[in-house]
This record gives structure tokens, C-alpha cells and sequence, in this order.
């Protein structure tokens, strides 16, 4: 008899938690909540291996590096002398900070603070940043890892000696993966009178949803997304993934090929041939919603928009 594959605690809870719901006589299972795609450091390495892949560059990245040139010497201006702490909200590797410092540090002081739900990408970040020029101080303490909804706390908690102002990235269309009035709340709160926020989300448009749909999910995506599942005990070869556009959100999912019954802590989920399992919710807004939504938090609000309208930087200040 071969091993009992292992479940994840946390997985298991929110699959329990969340049930399914009935698309006609489809059962459908949302896993979709990003805490999940890094409980594991092979998970948020699959996540910085499918950002430095060609297509995901040419979609998203490369349009917002684009706008962050273009905006670059406004965020210079606008900054005061004083010394700042430079949030970086889903940090990553901290490799999209990097510019932010060399320009900002020729100006002010200036401390690195990485806030990420996985370990594996604060120390990350952290190790990437230490080595660059200009960086008077990269903060280290246990609130860098952390959901979204301490964020008030953490933006507050940053406020202390000489450093009162706090500037924060919240780049790589982090945003689309949460509510967005939840989350911009939280920040706003947290936020003080001449603070700043940096943020980078895609926007929808009808032909930007065709393409998305036409792409479907390559390879990286669903190498990286696949894992959450897996750790249910589902097998790769019995599911199948796919990408649809529904409510105005992208969705990945995948379809199970065959039932499956799981056990675990005195309980027991089966699924059946048919079901569909959630991985990725991605919220899309236009550029009217988008900026009109920003409008509820912000006083300043300056936003470039790539050429295609498929990308949006927004400079906001409270």
C-alpha cells in the first residue's frame, strides 16, 4: 500500500468553510483566496517563476514598468524632504522596489519595509534590498508577514523615530486578487495626511477579456496554481484546468476527471466527476470604475493608462 498523500490543514479548513455552490448541476468549490498560493516555498517560487516568463512580462510587467518611467520624476517631486518609509504591500522578491530606491534615495533617507503573506518572499526581498545602494535600513520584524488585513496596523506600526511618512508600492496587480473596497479601506485608514500610494492594476476591456479567454492558462500558471489542489490529495493527471470570465472576474479553475474522496481530522469531502475547484479570482475593473473607486479614498489621484487600456498606475496621496 502506497503512502496516504498529505493534507494541508489550512486548505482543508477553508474547502470545509466555503462548501460548494451549484452552477446548474455543477458543483462549484472557490479556493480562490491568494493565502493559499504560498503557504509552501515551492508555491511562491512558482509564482516568481511565472513572472519572469516572456508572456507574462509582455501582458503585465513590462506595461507597468512602462508607466513607472513615465511617472517616475512626479514621485520624485512629490516627496518631501523628510524621511520616508517605502511600504512595499506583496512584496515579492523586492526586485520592483529597487528603482524606486536609487531615485528616491538621491533625495531623501529612506528604509525598505516588505510586507507579504510568505516568509519566503520577505526574506527574499529582504536579501535583494540589503545590497542595494541608498537604502539607509530595511525593517525586520514579525509584522512583515502578514495578510492585507492588518494593514492598517502595520502602516501605523512603521510610524516611529524620524520616520513619520510612509510611501507605499502596491504594484503587480496585487489588487485584482482582493476585494477592493475591503482592502482600500484598510490602507486608507492606515494612511496619515501627505502619505502616498503607488498602485498597478489591470484593467478590463472587452477585448482584453476575448484575449484572456482565447490564451487560456500557460503552463507556468497552472504548474504554480495546480499546488493548492494537490494538497487536498488530488492527483494533476485527474483534473483539468481551465480559465473562464464570469461577474466580472477571472477565473481559473479546475474540473475533476474522476471522484475523489478525501478524509481528514474525522471528516470527509468527496467530490465528483464534473466538479470544479477554484484557484484564481482576479477582479476586473474599467478605467472608469477603477478611477471612480479610487475617488472615494483619495484627495490626489493621477493615473496613467497603458496604450492598449489594458494596464493602469495610479499616484494617489491622502
Amino acid at each position: 500500500m502506497g503512502n496516504k498523500p498529505q493534507i494541508n490543514d489550512l486548505i482543508f479548513k477553508e474547502l470545509i468553510k466555503r462548501g460548494y455552490s451549484l452552477d446548474g448541476k455543477t458543483r462549484v468549490w472557490d479556493l480562490g483566496d491568494s493565502k493559499l498560493w504560498y503557504l509552501k516555498p515551492e508555491q511562491a517560487q512558482g509564482y516568481l517563476d511565472l513572472i519572469e516568463t516572456d508572456a507574462y512580462k509582455k501582458k503585465f510587467i513590462n506595461k507597468e514598468e512602462n508607466l513607472i518611467s513615465k511617472k517616475m520624476q512626479e514621485i520624485v517631486d512629490m516627496v518631501n524632504n523628510e524621511p520616508i518609509n517605502l511600504v512595499d504591500l506583496g512584496c515579492g522578491d523586492g526586485t520592483r522596489a529597487i528603482r524606486f530606491i536609487k531615485e528616491l534615495s538621491k533625495k531623501i533617507k529612506l528604509r525598505y519595509c516588505p510586507v507579504d503573506i510568505s516568509a519566503y518572499m520577505v526574506n527574499k526581498a529582504v536579501k535583494n534590498i540589503n545590497v542595494v545602494e541608498g537604502v539607509k535600513e530595511v525593517v525586520e520584524f514579525h509584522w512583515n508577514i502578514s495578510d492585507f488585513d492588518n494593514t492598517e496596523n502595520i502602516l501605523n506600526i512603521l510610524r516611529n523615530g524620524e520616520y513619520k511618512k510612509n510611501f507605499i508600492l502596491f504594484l503587480g496587480g496585487t489588487l485584482g486578487n482582493t476585494e477592493f473596497h475591503d482592502l482600500m479601506y484598510q490602507i486608507h485608514i492606515g494612511m496619515k495626511p501627505g502619505d502616498i500610494i503607488l498602485i498597478g492594476n489591470f484593467l478590463w476591456t472587452k477585448e482584453h477579456e476575448d484575449e484572456l479567454i482565447k490564451s487560456g492558462v500557460q503552463k507556468e500558471h497552472s504548474d504554480w496554481l495546480v499546488k493548492v489542489p494537490l494538497q487536498l490529495g488530488l492527483k494533476e493527471e485527474d483534473m483539468s484546468v481551465n480559465r473562464r470570465i464570469k461577474n466580472h472576474r477571472s477565473e481559473i479553475y479546475f474540473t475533476l476527471n474522476k471522484d475523489h474522496l478525501i478524509e481528514f481530522g474525522g471528516k470527509e469531502v468527496r467530490f465528483f466527476r464534473g466538479d470544479q475547484i477554484i484557484v484564481l479570482v482576479g477582479y476586473l475593473y474599467s478605467k472608469e470604475i477603477f478611477k471612480g473607486f479610487l475617488n472615494l479614498y483619495f484627495d490626489y489621484i493621477q493615473m496613467e493608462v497603458s496604450p492598449d487600456e489594458t494596464y493602469a498606475l495610479a499616484l494617489c496621496k491622502k
